[in-house]
C-alpha cells in the first residue's frame, strides 16, 4: 500500500502525538492538514511551548499539556516520541483497549520505497552512518539519512524513489517496536546503555536485535565478530551474514590482515581495501566503523569509493574532534561520548601520553566501573561535574590499578568551571578531552549543545 494510501485510511481516525519533538511534530502538522483528528499531548505547558501551541491550534490540533498529558490515552492510533519507554503504563493500557500504538520510524520502514541501510549500537552509530552515506554517494547513489541523525524521515516519504537509498540511524527506542527491518544492517557493538529507560540488559539487546531480525533470506546482517553480545546474534540471521573483526580472520566480512591492511573475504576471495593507516579519523574504533561499513556497501560501491572517503573524511562533530591548539594544548570536543564504553574506546585509546579528562552527566544507569582502570592507565587529572561525578570517582578510586592522586581528581559545578579548571591544570604538550561518558540531560538538551557550548568556551580562551 503506497504511503498516500496509509494518510487516507489515518484520516478516518482519532491520532495522538505523545510528545512534540523532532520526529512527532513534522507529522502532527502533516496529520492536521490532511484532516485527520489530531491530539498533541505533551510534557511541556502551554506558556513553554509559546507560539507553538498557537499555531496547532490553528490548525485544529487538541493540546493536552503538563504533568499529567498521558492520562485518558483514548485515541485509535498513537505515535509516541522516540524516547518514550515502549511499555510506559499508559501505552500498555492503550493497548489493552485496543489502541494501535506506533511511532515515525516503524512506519516509515513499514513504507520506504526504496533499500534501507539501518545502523543501530551502543557506540559508533553516528559516525558509521556518516561513512556510508558518503561512501553511497561517492558512488553515485542519491541518499537520504535520518532517524536518530538528521531529519526525520517519514514526513519526506514522498521525496523519496524507488532507485535511491536511505541510511537511517536507529537506536533502541526506535528499533524496539518495529516489525519491519531494514535490507542492510548494522550492528556495531553492543555494551550496558540506556538503562535509564529500558527495564533491563535484555530489553535493551531484544530491541537492537529488531534491525535484522525482520529480515527475509535476501537481507544482510552485518555483526561485530569481537563483541561476545553482537557475536551471538549470528545464529539468528535469515538471509546473508558479515561480519568484522579487528583482532581476528573472517571467511565472510571484513577484517585486518598482518600488515595492517583492511580486506574485504567473500568466498574465498579476498581483497584489500586500504591501510588502516591511510584512515583519516583517528582510534582503532573508527577502523571497526569503516569495516562495517564496507561489509554493509559490498555490491553497492566499489573499493574505489571506499578509499576515496576514508582518506579524506575528517570526522563527525563532537566526535574526538579538535577544537583547537593553544599554548602547545590540544583541546577536544568528545561529547558524543555518553556511555563509559564510549570515552574507554574513544579518547582514551587515542593518544601515548596520559590526558587531562573532563567527565561526568546525566546518570543512565549505567555501571561506571568498567571505566575505572582505563582512567588510571591514560589519564593525569580528572575533571568531574554532574549528578554522575561521585559515581565516576568511586569506580575511578576503587579500581586495582588506582594510587593516591593518580589521576588527579577535581570536582566542577559547571562546564565553564571545568574549562577554566582544565586551563590551569594544562602544560605545552598536554590533551584536555570532554568525554564525558555520560548523556547531558542533568545540565543540557543534548550532547549537541554540550560540544557546542564547551567549543565556544574552549575558542574564548
Amino acid at each position: 500500500m503506497p504511503i498516500e494510501d496509509f494518510y487516507k485510511e489515518m484520516c478516518s481516525k482519532t491520532v495522538a502525538f505523545c510528545g512534540l519533538g523532532g520526529s512527532n511534530l513534522p507529522l502532527v502538522r502533516r496529520f492536521a492538514k490532511e484532516g485527520a483528528c489530531v491530539t498533541a499531548r505533551d510534557k511541556r505547558t502551554r506558556e513553554q511551548l509559546g507560539d507553538l501551541a498557537t499555531e496547532l491550534e490553528q490548525l485544529g490540533v487538541k493540546l493536552v499539556l503538563g504533568e499529567s498529558y498521558l492520562e485518558n490515552l483514548t485515541e485509535e492510533v498513537i505515535f509516541r516520541t522516540p524516547g518514550m519507554p515502549y511499555h510506559l503504563p499508559q501505552l500498555d493500557a492503550a493497548r489493552a483497549h485496543g489502541s494501535a500504538v506506533t511511532s515515525e520510524m516503524e512506519v516509515f520502514l513499514d513504507y520506504c520505497p526504496c533499500k534501507v541501510f539501518g545502523v543501530t549500537g551502543s557506540d559508533g552509530k553516528t559516525t558509521t552512518t556518516t561513512i556510508l552515506s558518503k561512501i553511497l554517494r561517492h558512488a553515485g547513489k542519491t541518499v537520504h539519512v535520518g532517524g536518530n541523525i538528521g531529519t526525520p524521515l517519514l514526513p519526506i516519504i514522498e521525496k523519496i524513489k524507488p532507485e535511491d537509498v536511505v541510511v537511517a540511524e536507529l537506536s533502541s527506542f526506535q528499533l524496539i517496536s518495529v516489525g519491519h527491518s531494514p535490507q542492510v544492517s548494522i550492528v556495531t557493538n553492543m555494551s550496558p546503555n540506556h538503562l535509564d529507560i529500558h527495564k533491563d540488559m535484555q530489553e535493551y539487546v531484544d530491541a537492537k536485535k529488531n534491525i535484522f531480525l525482520h529480515q527475509n533470506a535476501f537481507g544482510r546482517a552485518v555483526l561485530n565478530l569481537d563483541n561476545d553480545i553482537t557475536a551471538g546474534f549470528v545464529p539468528e540471521v535469515r538471509g546473508e551474514c558479515l561480519l568484522f573483526s579487528r583482532k581476528q580472520a573472517v571467511k565472510n566480512g571484513c577484517c585486518v590482515n598482518e600488515n595492517g591492511t583492511v580486506v574485504f573475504v567473500k568466498n574465498g576471495v579476498v581483497t584489500p581495501i586500504l591501510n588502516v593507516n591511510e584512515i583519516k579519523i583517528p582510534g582503532a574504533h573508527n577502523v571497526e566503523n569503516y569495516m562495517a561499513a564496507i561489509c554493509a556497501v559490498w555490491g553497492y560501491a566499489s573499493p574505489e569509493d571506499i578509499r576515496a572517503v576514508a582518506t579524506t573524511f575528517t570526522g563527525v562533530e563532537h566526535r574526538a574532534e579538535l577544537v583547537r591548539e593553544l599554548d602547545g594544548v590540544r583541546w577536544y570536543n568528545d561529547s558524543i561520548a555518553t556511555t563509559p564504553s564510549r570515552t574507554v574506546k574513544g579518547m582514551l585509546s587515542l593518544f601515548p601520553q596520559k590526558l587531562i579528562l573532563i567527565a561526568g552527566g546525566y546518570d543512565k544507569k549505567i555501571p561506571f566501573e568498567p571505566m575505572g582502570e582505563p582512567v588510571c592507565d591514560h589519564v593525569k587529572t580528572l575533571v568531574l561535574m554532574g549528578v554522575t561525578a561521585p559515581k565516576i570517582e568511586a569506580a575511578v578510586t576503587g579500581a586495582a590499578n588506582y594510587r593516591p592522586d593518580a589521576p588527579r581528581i577535581i570536582h566542577v559545578q559547571s562546564l565553564e568551571e571545568a574549562v577554566q579548571v582544565c586551563r590551569k591544570e594544562a602544560v605545552e604538550g598536554d590533551i584536555v578531552a570532554m568525554s564525558p561518558a555520560c548523556a547531558s540531560f542533568d545540565m543540557f538538551p543534548n550532547y549537541e549543545t554540550r560540544g557546542d557550548l564547551f567549543r565556544e568556551m574552549v575558542n574564548k580562551l
